[in-house]
């Protein structure tokens, strides 16, 4: 019998900082092997998701019971130097404010060519809204802004 791989785990805590793995593959790239500029709004949103996830942020939940979901109404980006196919990627996401309705998080990507020394890629900063399903803002739901704050404080969550 083949051997299983484990789980995949893209994401944890480290700290007030969220950090995630991603790899560079062909389909992230252009026709020179480096990634479109688009995609890393991509590593940045399953970023952001996997952070919510282990942080007990049921979106889908909150989406299927019908109070809303989160939408990005603000975003600002820095691209600082290329990516290239195959490159071992560390998104680090950290909370800068919470809100009623809102979540401020800024990003950063890195290549991770070796722990000491990563290299940074790009900067982003992303302000997500709760919105009802008319597309109003609304409160998050009872918790959330709660867990937004505790992860700035950098307080840990059980799995």
């Amino acid at each position: 019998m083949a051997a299983i791989p484990p789980p995949f785990v893209p994401g944890a805590f480290v700290g007030a900082a969220h950090h995630y793995r991603a790899r560079v593959y062909f389909e992230d790239t252009d026709l020179s092997g480096i990634v479109y500029h688009a995609n890393y709004l991509r590593y940045m949103e399953r970023a952001r998701s996997d952070m919510l996830r282990l942080a007990g942020i049921d979106q889908r939940a909150a989406m299927e019971s019908g109070e809303g979901a989160w939408a990005v109404t603000d975003l600002t980006i820095k691209y600082r130097s290329p990516a290239k196919l195959d490159d071992d990627l560390l998104v680090v996401s950290t909370v800068e404010a919470v809100r009623g309705a809102s979540v401020i998080i800024a990003q950063r990507i890195l290549r991770s060519q070796d722990e000491l020394t990563p290299e940074r890629l790009t900067d982003g900063r992303v302000t997500a809204a709760f919105l009802s399903p008319e597309g109003r803002p609304r409160r998050q739901p009872a918790g959330w802004a709660d867990r937004f704050t505790a992860i700035m404080n950098g307080e840990t969550f059980p799995c």
